[in-house]
């Protein structure tokens, strides 16, 4: 993939291949390090500022020591009723929650913050996107689980690449928002730094 000259170089903050080919997909030239951040809701907090905190501290976390380039940080959650459902403990946990997204439509969010190590200049915002689950059987959900695929994902399941594409009936807003970078969004933010 040629690397579009209009985007700096980025420092991503995050061992997701989703995130990385999204990346590639852009054009974007980078580098993966993944920093050691506690993903935990605080008390009160609303979805968006779940991961808009969450990404700016993972952004924080990958600086280190570096002065060039600019850090990407992000986070996705997904959130059925007042539930956030994050990446499950354990498979039973998996289970659980894809039986809870089975005929119903949740919210994806995906937060993320840019740090320009240079300028100092800081971009934190989110996307947010509606999916729609068909109705599951208990033994599809088993057997997606068991390959330990949704072990690693917010919300159990993922929509690229992923056999749990097949769940999906509907999506309204952003389909990268759910895979986990909004991209246009993103590529916008980093041509901005370019200025």
């Amino acid at each position: 993939m040629q690397h579009m000259s209009n985007l700096p170089f980025v420092i991503l903050a995050s061992s997701s291949p989703r995130r990385q080919q999204l990346m590639r997909q852009m054009g974007a030239e980078f580098i993966v390090t993944a920093p050691d951040v506690e993903e935990k809701v605080l008390p009160g907090e609303r979805p968006e500022q779940i991961v808009e905190r969450l990404a700016l501290m993972k952004a924080q976390a990958a600086r280190h020591d570096r002065t060039e380039g600019v850090v990407l940080g992000s986070d996705t959650i997904v959130v059925l009723g007042e539930e956030v459902l994050g990446k499950p403990a354990d498979a039973d946990d998996a289970c659980r929650m894809l039986a809870r997204l089975s005929g119903h439509t949740h919210t994806v969010f995906t937060g993320f913050a840019l740090l320009d190590l240079a300028s100092g200049r800081q971009i934190v915002d989110h996307e947010q996107t509606d999916v729609t689950f068909r109705t599951l059987d208990a033994g599809e959900i088993e057997h997606y689980v068991a390959t330990g695929s949704p072990l690693d994902k917010a919300g159990a399941y993922g929509i690229q690449d992923d056999f749990g594409a097949v769940f999906i009936e509907r999506i309204a807003g952003d389909y990268y928002t759910v895979v986990g970078l909004p991209l246009a969004r993103v590529y916008v933010a980093l041509r901005s730094l370019r200025r």
